[in-house]
């Protein structure tokens, strides 16, 4: 099988690489007829081949020198054509649940788009299924046809027991206990709760602090400039949520690196246009930026990966080899895996990406094994990806438990003024807002109100089984006319989210999410009109990434012809306490800023 473990650890293998690269041996593939991208001096090396061994990088040579020295039946050969060769990309920051797919179907999309190389954060499953979850997906993982490194899930629940409940619980001491576990945990995700970890909250920092004992890097995700000094003194060393040229600067002064997160335009991850300009215009130095994904759902992934991330990079400012080296070489610096990973020097990895002259992705090998060729898998790949995957237990399977009665709308005020506290929403969506609206007459129903304010019923329910509680509340601009939609990836805690014109629809879109354990669905008049079903802790599919993607293409354009402005990517992030400003959890509305619950009217 291929996977990370193929390549054998360099301390097993330098004489042998040595040896290679002094002609002593015969090299296992050559990679002739080449330009070599090299991320150390951002330079393009021309008329150049590298020489394979043991799937690392043995040495590299000019063209045609392994046929002058060697006999050419004796080793593998391969004519570049005159193209780039690079290494593979490593996505610094990215959520696999987020792509609805387990780590094993998540490689094809990746290594079609040139990544080779993963840093998963893991706080959807944990938030579901605590430590139990993050150690399936790590298994996952190791069969995976990638590596698959974890940034320790930090923030279980995202908030506190007060602000919402969630499914799991993730202590300072489970977090010892999986460091010291598993060797492929290299740092500590997002550190989510900025606001707690700023006002130096005791349980935040000490799982900061099991971190930092194994000097391992701290991830962060913060909002707002005031908040910078605080959040770089408590160790944080990272964030991806740069949103503007201003506050990039700020964090990068500050010491921290930044991942420049790209995607999908119509989305709200593609914020690096603003972020690139602290280099671009204030003339920052890129050394300590990288670009990341963050979030893709999955026909997303194959048509924006880390390569798109890339180029987005060059469309705003960068050169081509810089752009590069912010998806290779700068993450596998800042994560101390340059050893190994982020360039084709002698003795790294063989993961290996051929590029046209507009770095177009054409093939991809991996510890030396060519997975991707012309621009498709290769059948020894297809082979893995099809039978060779891991199998989650039946008890992931049974995640969503839910309250035995749900009051889906609230009552309407027994007065003739009063206030409704909505969720505004402005597009791309990944900030919301607090809008007052004053109600003057006294109303028998809803549908008049909902009407003449552009609203929808929003209902999040507790479905870990936990407690039962739901919480009521509006969303203003989403533009549903008719019928519900709901979704079981309501970020963090992952309780269900339903909005609708109607309390059956609301009551009918929920008992299918019951019904599938998990997953996104479009109702109207107690019909299904839409879904995606994701069984796996109520957040992942257990296909093949080419037919989730099918079906979250369909998916789509059937929310889109609901009317939905918002994208049900956005539509999951409004339980995200830890987002700006304005968002619902199972206990009720959160002022982010605060972090206190706001009452549905006044």
């Amino acid at each position: 099988m291929i996977t990370r473990f193929l390549v054998p650890n360099l301390y097993e293998c330098t004489i042998h690489l040595s040896k290679t690269a002094s002609c002593k041996i015969v090299p296992e593939l050559v990679l002739y007829n080449s330009n070599i991208l090299s991320t150390y001096t951002d330079r393009i090396l021309k008329d150049k081949e590298i020489w394979i061994t043991k799937g690392r990088v043995a040495c590299i040579k000019s063209s045609g020198s392994a046929e002058k020295i060697f006999n050419k039946e004796d080793y593998i050969s391969y004519d570049v054509n005159n193209n780039v060769l690079a290494p593979g990309l490593i996505d610094p920051h990215m959520h696999i649940e987020s792509s609805m797919m387990t780590g094993c179907a998540y490689a094809e999309p990746a290594l079609l788009n040139g990544t080779t190389t993963i840093f998963c954060d893991s706080h959807e499953i944990g938030n579901v299924c605590d430590i139990e979850g993050i150690e399936w997906m790590l298994e996952d993982c190791r069969k995976a046809p990638l590596s698959i490194f974890l940034n320790l899930p930090s923030t279980i629940p995202a908030t506190n027991d007060n602000l919402e409940t969630a499914g799991g619980n993730l202590t300072p001491k489970k977090t010892s206990l999986l460091y010291d576990k598993w060797s492929e945990i290299l740092g500590l995700g997002e550190k989510m709760d900025f606001v707690s970890v700023c006002d130096g909250d005791e349980r935040s920092h000490k799982i900061i602090a099991e971190t930092l004992k194994r000097n391992l890097p701290v991830s962060g995700h913060v909002f707002g400039r005031e908040f910078v000094a605080a959040y770089s003194a408590s160790g944080i060393t990272d964030t991806h949520e740069a949103e503007e040229k201003m506050f990039t600067n700020d964090l990068l002064d500050a010491g921290l690196w930044i991942f420049l997160r790209g995607g999908n335009p119509t989305t709200p991850w593609n914020s690096l246009p603003e972020a690139i300009k602290a280099v671009t215009e204030l003339g920052a130095n890129p050394k300590r930026v990288c670009v990341c994904t963050d979030d893709r759902d999955a026909d997303d992934l194959f048509n924006f990966g880390l390569d798109w991330v890339v180029k987005e990079a060059v469309n705003n400012g960068m050169n081509k080899t810089t752009a590069w080296s912010m998806g290779s070489l700068h993450p596998a610096t800042r994560y101390n895996i340059d050893r190994d990973y982020g360039a084709l020097g002698h003795s790294r990895r063989a993961d290996i990406v051929m590029l046209d002259s507009d770095f177009n992705v054409i093939n991809t090998w991996l510890g030396g094994k060519l997975v991707v060729e012309n621009k498709k898998i290769t059948s020894i790949l297809d082979d893995q990806l099809s039978n060779h995957r891991y199998k989650y237990p039946t008890k992931a399977y049974n995640t969503v438990k839910l309250p035995n009665k749900i009051n889906f709308i609230p009552e309407i005020p027994n007065k003739n003024n009063f206030i409704i506290n909505a969720i505004k929403t402005e597009l791309p969506g990944i900030m919301t807002f607090r809008e007052k609206i004053l109600i003057n007459n006294q109303c028998d129903s809803w549908n008049d109100i909902l009407n003449t304010h552009n609203l929808c019923h929003l209902c999040v329910i507790e479905r870990h089984g936990i407690n039962g509680e739901f919480a009521h509340g509006f969303i203003q601009n989403f533009n549903l006319k008719c019928g519900a939609v709901a979704s079981s990836v309501g970020h963090d805690a992952h309780n269900i989210i339903v909005a609708g014109t109607n309390k059956l629809d609301m009551a009918y879109a929920t008992s299918l999410i019951n019904e599938y354990q998990g997953g996104v669905c479009i109702v109207n008049n107690g019909k299904e009109i839409s879904s995606l079903k994701l069984p796996i802790a109520g957040l992942l599919s257990d296909k093949k990434a080419n037919e989730i993607a099918q079906e979250s293409k369909i998916f789509k354009k059937k929310w889109e012809e609901a009317g939905c402005t918002l994208p049900y990517m956005g539509f999951n992030l409004l339980p995200l306490s830890v987002i700006p400003n304005f968002r619902i959890t199972n206990k009720g509305l959160i002022d982010v800023n605060t972090m206190k619950i706001i009452p549905l009217f006044q």
